[in-house]
């Protein structure tokens, strides 16, 4: 008669079934793999910590900047002259003072940061300039040539949503609600990110199916001629 054997939670078996067969449950549940991709994906360093908020008084501060700068140019109507002439006036009433004071209690008059004016800093932010241009450049061109139907067809639909968004506002409030999508988008997306990959996967979806009766119905019945070989002599 054949013995039978009862396996226990101490045994090795029943471990190695409940890790070769993880249940759909324990797989989804991994709380960094998104976080640590977003976080990638906008370069990995002090950038993509501000977009995603990972610091939240610096990455407030800066909002708050650029909302104090719309406010000034926008709804109090400051020019970029005027603006710059009282924000020099102040700059200087305040080292002044504080430059007077340090003299009379024998303290060392105030220093400008070397790396707010440093040549490296400078050359920096024109690398990224002009590496980011050009690669503007380059990827416009390519679908201009149109060799992806589809694509070209979607940035002229994007480019005439911003013209029309463009001039229902002035400059300076498109330039503002640019930076509050740039700003804020990336840190909901990491937040939300199942939610926003379910409904942008619906929406190609959708948007597939859509270009594909128009390329059955439109596209496909333009008359095209036969193309012939020229031949020089």
């Amino acid at each position: 008669m054949p013995r039978l054997k009862y396996y226990t939670d101490s045994d090795d078996e029943p471990e190695i079934k409940r890790i070769t067969t993880p249940s759909a449950a324990t797989i989804s549940k991994k709380p960094f793999s998104h976080k640590s991709s977003v976080h990638a994906a906008l370069g990995g360093r002090k950038v993509a910590d501000v977009l995603l908020w990972r610091d939240r008084n610096l990455s407030g501060g800066i909002l708050a900047g650029a909302t104090l700068i719309w406010f000034l140019f926008d709804v109090v109507e400051y020019n970029l002259i005027e603006l710059l002439s009282h924000i020099s006036l102040f700059a200087m009433l305040f080292l002044f003072i504080w430059s007077w004071s340090a003299q009379l209690v024998d303290r060392n008059p105030p220093q400008i940061p070397e790396t707010i004016v440093s040549e490296k800093t400078f050359k920096e932010v024109a690398w990224a300039f002009h590496s980011r241009l050009a690669h503007f450049v380059s990827t416009l061109q390519d679908i201009a040539s149109g060799k992806d139907l589809r694509m070209f067809l979607t940035v002229i639909a994007s480019l005439w949503i911003i013209s029309v968004i463009g001039s229902s506002c002035n400059f300076t409030t498109l330039l503002y609600f640019g930076f509050l999508c740039v700003h804020t988008l990336p840190a909901l997306y990491e937040r939300y990110q199942a939610e926003v990959d379910h409904l942008l996967e619906r929406g190609r979806e959708d948007l597939r199916k859509f270009y594909d009766k128009f390329d059955s119905k439109i596209l496909n019945k333009i008359p095209r001629g036969p193309i012939k070989n020229k031949k020089f002599n």
